[in-house]
């Protein structure tokens, strides 16, 4: 009885170790994390709003990638390196989490989602973080 017990709590452990592992590909950021995180300039940002919540404001630095629309959305990550870390951000976390679980499919190691998306930043960050339209969108 102590060995089923012994191997039983064993095989849970690995189980709950693999599935924290997995969790852990996409990390929900708050807003100030997901600021402080995309700093570096080297990092994707990708707004995956419509042109039209593009255009109304996004992060600086940000490339949009409408997830609206499979195939452009499809086109634009189907080339890109899976073991470089991905910021997303939308207008809500609704479809930039769609879009972090699809990335994840595809092999996508590092994916990371603002909390709120463009609507939950404090008005602090938000209109230190508000651009111009960006002429070179995809």
């Amino acid at each position: 009885m102590k060995l089923f017990f012994t191997i039983t709590c064993a095989l849970l452990g690995i189980f709950c170790a693999k599935a924290q592992t997995n969790d852990s590909i996409i990390k929900r950021l708050t807003p100030e994390k997901f600021i402080e995180a995309i700093k570096d300039s080297t990092v994707q940002v990708i707004d995956v709003r419509t042109i039209t919540e593009y255009n109304q404001g996004h992060l600086k630095g940000a490339k949009k990638v409408d997830f609206l629309r499979p195939t452009e959305f499809q086109s634009y990550f189907e080339n890109k390196d899976t073991l470089q870390p991905v910021y997303l951000y939308c207008r809500s976390g609704n479809r930039s989490m769609n879009a972090a679980k699809y990335l994840k499919k595809r092999g996508f190691q590092e994916i990371y989602d603002l909390r709120g998306g463009y609507a939950g930043l404090p008005d602090s960050l938000r209109v230190a973080l508000k651009v111009e339209k960006d002429k070179d969108s995809y």
